[in-house]
């Protein structure tokens, strides 16, 4: 594998992954493609290989995180590389501490690559400016998720054979969503047709120049979709009076095995979590074989041990 993956690695000259929107095709074929072997290695007996031996990750995340955090611990962990995870309300930022200073701290400690999620857009493209340590995206405010971005294409990809062509549905709070983000920049250099859906409050305005269709109805939006993915309301995000209810947003926008009928007869329903069942997503439809969710997590270690393995070996380190 080391071999095929090494010729590869000379198209992607990047030190730090910040977003879906700057990456050429080639790039997120390059990290989809390479996926597929760290999928196999994580369906082995023993799930380890010594790529990254000797290598630190330090996880820094000023947000609340279960799986894109703990899917990176793991991801490391099979590599090999060091662990370590900062506790933000036990750590010295608490005291003060900027930014700048506590990244510069982490990086004189020889860290490799610093995985950072924050609430503000931005942040992780201003310190990638300031270190020499690969700085990953893990979530900045409203902006993008990249990492969750290429596993909902590589999970899509998986089931579906290629994303060229598909109508994959996103339907939610696109506007205050990083999730919805990636995923349009990402899909649609790859081919794929997206729509967007949700209450006109929770669209971005001029949304359309991302070449993607709007609807505000989910039974039009959903006829004959190839994949439906369901967005959280990010009730911390949003400002208040955007819709009435949590209720009456069910009304109108919650999936349920009645609606899904427009839907393709192998649709794949998907949602990148935490699901609030009962809200945007029935149960008996999170729960259905239309459902790819414990898929999309568990190809979450793939995508992120590709990652961690590329922005290594382009630092010339491996």
């Amino acid at each position: 594998m080391n071999e095929v993956v090494d010729v590869r690695l000379k198209v992607f000259g990047r030190k730090d992954l910040l977003g879906l929107q700057d990456l050429h095709p080639d790039e997120i074929r390059l990290i989809l493609d390479t996926a597929r072997s760290f999928r196999e290695i994580s369906e082995r007996p023993i799930k380890k290989v010594p790529t990254l031996r000797g290598k630190t990750l330090v996880n820094l995340f000023y947000e609340p995180s279960t799986r894109t955090r703990t899917s990176f611990e793991i991801a490391a962990k099979r590599l090999s590389a060091d662990i370590i995870n900062i506790n933000v309300p036990q750590s010295s930022i608490v005291k003060g501490e900027g930014l700048k200073d506590t990244v510069k701290t982490i990086e004189a400690m020889e860290a490799s690559i610093v995985v950072i999620r924050h609430g503000q857009a931005g942040v992780p493209h201003i310190l990638a400016h300031m270190v020499k340590s690969s700085i990953i995206n893990a979530g900045d405010g409203a902006h993008e998720h990249p990492t969750q971005g290429l596993i909902d294409m590589f999970t899509i990809l998986e089931k579906k054979g290629s994303l060229e062509g598909l109508r994959i549905v996103i339907v939610g709070d696109i506007l205050h969503s990083r999730v919805a983000r990636s995923n349009i920049f990402g899909l649609t250099k790859m081919g794929a047709k997206v729509c967007v859906c949700g209450p006109p409050t929770l669209i971005p305005p001029k949304v359309e120049q991302l070449k993607v269709e709007v609807y505000y109805k989910l039974e039009e939006a959903i006829k004959d979709a190839d994949v439906i993915m369901l967005l959280r309301m990010q009730l911390e995000r949003q400002c208040p009076n955007l819709f009435p209810t949590l209720l009456e947003y069910t009304k109108l926008y919650g999936l349920n095995k009645e609606r899904l009928r427009v839907a393709s007869q192998d649709v794949l329903v998907m949602h990148p979590g935490p699901i609030n069942r009962g809200i945007e997503i029935t149960p008996d439809v999170a729960d259905s074989h239309y459902s790819v969710i414990c898929d999309q997590v568990r190809n979450g270690i793939a995508v992120r041990m590709t990652v961690l393995y590329l922005l290594s070996g382009n630092r010339g380190r491996l």
